[in-house]
């Protein structure tokens, strides 16, 4: 990754590393706490050989360092370029309106340079002033803990007010949709914000009887990997936010274990069916069912 939140951890685990080894020889052990402390627990697999094996040549063997200083990472002129690009997507207004600009610099790409597939075509209107007043809202009322009255418009046009404590705001992918998931005083409820009408804060005190949301049902799946085409960190990268354990088994072979919501369990598949032969799924049964029926479904449409 150029830049990312979650991947810059590689970056940050690196430096912390290399600081370390400035003021003193770090072992194998030290580098591994550092890098679960930082990174991913998958992380080991590719930053300790490439330090300790000097394909990266930032230690010594004896671990130690030839860097004198804190490693510091400015902004590249490439890092800009891809700020400049995500900072052209509708969804961050939704979170403030000082938008990151770079006018010496040109956008690494445009969203009309980005085709989706497997997307429904009926996503929120992230450029909606209201859509975004509510979301605003929402987003500080979880920050704050504070409930709020939203009225709201099913598919039916039917109309409808309730109290709401928010607890958290989930994305789908697939639909392109936020959902609000919170409390009411009968129990926990979900809510999408593209139904959402207004929302204010509200004006009486609420008794709650539950406090927290009931953890997701978490689902998991195991497949093997052989690691053609980069399809390792392919994989890495496309189930970043997800929980998981990888296993090297040979050569270029890994087994690798995801962490999933059930309620994303079939977009799950479609993903993993992303990869194509190059992953095999050997466990549980009733997901490689999944796999089978999804299979037969596309043969069956000629695909």
């Amino acid at each position: 990754m150029i830049f990312s939140e979650l991947y810059s951890a590689y970056y940050n685990a690196v430096a912390e590393i290399l600081a370390a080894a400035a003021k003193r020889p770090v072992t194998p052990d030290d580098i591994r706490r550092i890098i679960e402390e930082k990174a991913f627990g998958e992380s080991v697999l590719n930053i300790e050989p490439s330090l300790t094996e000097e394909r990266w040549q930032l230690l010594l063997p004896d671990g130690s360092t030839v860097i004198e200083n804190r490693p510091e990472m400015p902004l590249t002129l490439i890092e800009k370029r891809w700020l400049k690009a995500i900072s052209l997507d509708p969804r961050i207004r939704l979170f403030t309106d000082d938008i990151i600009d770079y006018p010496d610099v040109e956008p690494l790409f445009y969203p009309e340079d980005i085709m989706i597939f497997d997307r429904y075509s009926d996503g929120d209107d992230y450029e909606n002033e209201e859509y975004i007043s509510n979301f605003r809202m929402i987003l500080d009322a979880i920050h704050n803990g504070y409930p709020l009255t939203i009225s709201m418009e099913s598919r039916k046009d039917i109309r409808s007010t309730q109290n709401i404590l928010p607890k958290l705001l989930e994305y789908s992918e697939k639909e392109a949709k936020f959902r609000l998931r919170g409390l009411t005083r009968k129990g926990e409820c979900i809510v999408n914000l593209g139904r959402i009408t207004r929302c204010t804060k509200c004006t009486k005190e609420i008794k709650f009887e539950k406090t927290t949301l009931r953890k997701p049902a978490e689902c998991m799946v195991s497949f093997d990997l052989i690691d053609r085409r980069n399809a390792l960190d392919r994989v890495l990268l496309h189930f970043a936010h997800f929980k998981k354990q990888v296993e090297k088994t040979g050569e270029d072979t890994y087994k690798v274990t995801l962490y999933y919501d059930i309620n994303d369990e079939t977009e799950m598949v479609i993903r993993i069916l992303s990869f194509g032969p190059l992953i095999k799924v050997t466990e549980p049964e009733t997901f490689i069912n999944r796999i089978k029926q999804r299979l037969i479904y596309q043969k069956s449409c000629g695909l």
